[in-house]
């Protein structure tokens, strides 16, 4: 990464713990506006954890987080600690979280979509119906009326995934957060997700994904690190982390087919975190 380029999240000497269980031992990451990233590692490294840490969902033990501050005219790097309530609301309105379970509402296709403009940027429904059809039209999804007021909990596993990022682009974020955002599907539903998130990547957009998808990586080939007993083991182009030899990385890549499968238990979120104002999930 060139060395003007922009700081959007810089994460310094992160250090995180459960219960005596050191989770996070130092974690030192930068990541830039209009990257696409990809965080892997074995299960318990630490990738969802560092997500969540991010998210302001874990309290830091040691370290610091910074975040830029757009608010800003000269847009700062800040620490996570020193934004008051409304600010990191702010920030979150412009962030899109695609969980691993999708994290929908209940209720139809317009509400999922509709909740967040209609809470967070006071829109009417008036001027959300077609943000919603927008949004639906960019991932593949039809947006005739009936389909507007199909319930969530009716989509497919393929469809419900569609619809959590359709609510996350409805918000024209500057980063996107994915959790293991193939998991459980079938390779046809996988690879039209793969396609997904490149499609709507671009220079102005920050995509982050944690991930055990083999398949994933070798389609998008993004910056790939790689978290290990806590740290970070590896951080660089996918070629060299595909080509590399060491005794941590290759066993992990080797088994990734079968990892990506299992991870298959449900995810733990807060209850409190789908209730904050401006976070996409």
């Amino acid at each position: 990464m060139a060395n003007n380029a922009q700081i959007e999240i810089q994460i310094e000497d992160l250090h995180k713990s459960f219960n005596g269980h050191t989770v996070l031992q130092g974690i030192n990451l930068d990541f830039y506006s209009g990257e696409f990233v990809a965080i892997v590692g074995s299960s318990g490294c630490g990738k969802t954890v560092l997500l969540n840490t991010i998210l302001g969902q874990y309290p830091i033990d040691k370290g610091i987080i910074r975040i830029l501050d757009r608010s800003d005219e000269n847009w700062v790097l800040k620490k996570l600690d020193d934004f008051n309530e409304l600010e990191i609301d702010n920030i979150h309105k412009h962030w899109g979280v695609v969980f691993q379970r999708n994290a929908l509402f209940s209720g139809s296709v317009l509400f999922n979509i509709g909740l967040w403009l209609k809470e967070i940027k006071g829109m009417d429904d008036e001027t959300i119906i077609p943000i919603a059809k927008k949004a639906l039209t960019a991932v593949g999804l039809p947006d005739d009326e009936a389909f507007l007021e199909k319930s969530g909990s009716d989509l497919s596993g393929g469809m419900a995934k569609r619809l959590a990022i359709a609510r996350a682009i409805s918000m024209d974020p500057y980063v996107f957060f994915y959790d293991e955002p193939t998991t459980g599907l079938d390779p046809i539903s996988s690879a039209t997700i793969h396609n997904l998130i490149f499609d709507i990547h671009h220079a102005d957009r920050t995509s982050i994904i944690i991930t055990h998808d083999k398949d994933l990586l070798i389609r998008l080939r993004p910056r790939t690190i790689m978290l290990h007993e806590g740290k970070v083991h590896f951080d660089g182009p996918f070629d060299e982390f595909e080509a590399a030899q060491s005794d941590v990385i290759r066993p992990y890549f080797e088994t990734m087919p079968l990892l990506h499968k299992r991870i298959m238990e449900k995810v733990e979120i807060d209850p409190q975190l789908s209730k904050r104002k401006g976070l996409n999930v």
